[in-house]
C-alpha cells in the first residue's frame, strides 16, 4: 500500500513537471504569461550605449581580414584610409567628451576638420598563422590631426563658458590585413 501511494505521487509530480515543462503551460486565458521574468528591468542609457559601441568598433575597426594574394606586379599599397567615423572614436576613446553632466558640466567639439597623412606602409615575410595558413601582413599607419573648437560650459558654482577655438589632437591609428601566400584553396571547386 505504502509503494503504491509513492509511486501514484511520483507519477504526479512528474506528470505536472512535463506539463510545466511544455510550450502551453504558460498559456493563460490573458495570453502568455512568463510569472516574475514578465517585468521589464531597466537598463540605464550609459551601459546600453557602451555596449552599442563596443559591438560598432569590433565589428567596423578591430578585425583584421584576410584578403586574397598580391598580384605580380599590382599594387602593394594599402588603399583604405581610416574613415572620418574611425578617426572620431578613436578621439573619443582617447579624450572623452560623453558621460558629462547636463547643466553642470558640459563639453562640445565644434568645426571639426580631419587631416590624415600615411606615415608607413610595409608588407611583412610570409609567415604561418594559427588560424589563416601561410600569409603575409600588410601595415598602414597613418597619422591623423584632428582639428576643432572646443567648448565647455560650467554651470556649477559660478555658470561660465570655456571656449578654445585652437583645440587640435593627434591619433596614430594603424590599419592591419593579412595576404594569403602561395596555392589557395578558395573552397569553391568547379565541377565539369
Amino acid at each position: 500500500m505504502m509503494a503504491r501511494t509513492h509511486f501514484l505521487t511520483l507519477a504526479l509530480l512528474m506528470t505536472v513537471g512535463t506539463a510545466s515543462q511544455s510550450g502551453c503551460f504558460w498559456i493563460t486565458a490573458q495570453g502568455p504569461n512568463l510569472g516574475p521574468l514578465a517585468f521589464p528591468i531597466p537598463v540605464p542609457v550609459y551601459m546600453q550605449k557602451s555596449k552599442e559601441d563596443k559591438f560598432w568598433n569590433y565589428e567596423r575597426y578591430e578585425r583584421a581580414p584576410v584578403l586574397g594574394p598580391i598580384p605580380p606586379g599590382g599594387p602593394c599599397e594599402a588603399v583604405d584610409e581610416p574613415s572620418d567615423d574611425e578617426v572620431m572614436r578613436a578621439l573619443e576613446k582617447a579624450r572623452p567628451v560623453q558621460g558629462t553632466w547636463p547643466f553642470l558640466y558640459e563639453t562640445q567639439r565644434n568645426h571639426v576638420r580631419i587631416t590624415k597623412c600615411k606615415i608607413a606602409d610595409y608588407i611583412d615575410p610570409p609567415r604561418q598563422y594559427p588560424l589563416a595558413g601561410p600569409a603575409q601582413q600588410h601595415h598602414a599607419q597613418y597619422k591623423c590631426t584632428v582639428y576643432y573648437q572646443e567648448v565647455k560650459r560650467i554651470g556649477w558654482p559660478v555658470p561660465h563658458t570655456l571656449v578654445d577655438e585652437d583645440t587640435q589632437e593627434v591619433l596614430y591609428i594603424d590599419h592591419n590585413h593579412l595576404h594569403m601566400v602561395g596555392d589557395v584553396d578558395t573552397g569553391c571547386e568547379a565541377n565539369f
